[in-house]
């Protein structure tokens, strides 16, 4: 099996550039190697984030982080972070979602991404704001919630990105 570079999630988006090794891990998605960020990981994948001030990000994709309102259109509050279960919506075709139905998966956010390409958006979760839940593009993942805590699907896409990492194994 080819090894993949995973980027985990919890914790700021500022502290986490600080401590990043960037120019390792631009390298490593340059490679064309699988890497898959999950939660805060799939934030830092983009391009900035308004978290603790503005930080730039990795850049890897397009879009920015944006904190949840608290606020509805219709001027009630909501409760943020955003701490439950939510449908995916899928909405643009991956081998990442191939074999897979559309199902609930864990989330646990403060901060959600605004993807500039829906190219990029691979599925979609609802709370009070459009939420890019799944995201690719060529050998860049990522995912907003939490799959090891997101039951069968959860597991499931995880199943499905390390056979996408045995298939770009096969190619080479």
């Amino acid at each position: 099996m080819q090894t993949p570079l995973l980027l985990p999630g919890v914790g700021s988006f500022r502290d986490a550039m600080e401590v990043l090794q960037v120019d390792t891990i631009k390298e490593f998605a340059a490679s064309g190697k699988p890497l898959l960020g999950i939660c805060l990981g799939m934030q830092l994948l983009f391009e900035d984030s308004d978290e603790n001030g503005f930080t730039k990000g990795l850049g890897l994709l397009p879009g920015h982080v944006r904190r949840f309102s608290g606020t509805n259109t219709a001027g009630e509050t909501y409760k943020v972070p955003h701490m439950g279960w939510n449908k995916l919506e899928f909405v643009n075709s991956s081998p990442l979602l191939k074999g897979l139905e559309e199902d609930y998966v864990y989330f646990v956010h403060s901060y959600y991404v605004s993807a500039e390409n829906s190219e990029v958006l691979l599925a979609k979760a609802n709370y009070h704001e459009e939420v890019s839940a799944v995201v690719g593009k060529d050998n860049i993942f990522g995912m907003q919630f939490h799959p090891e805590k997101s039951s069968k699907l959860g597991m499931a896409l995880l199943s499905n990105f390390l056979k996408l990492v045995d298939e770009r194994k096969a190619l080479r």
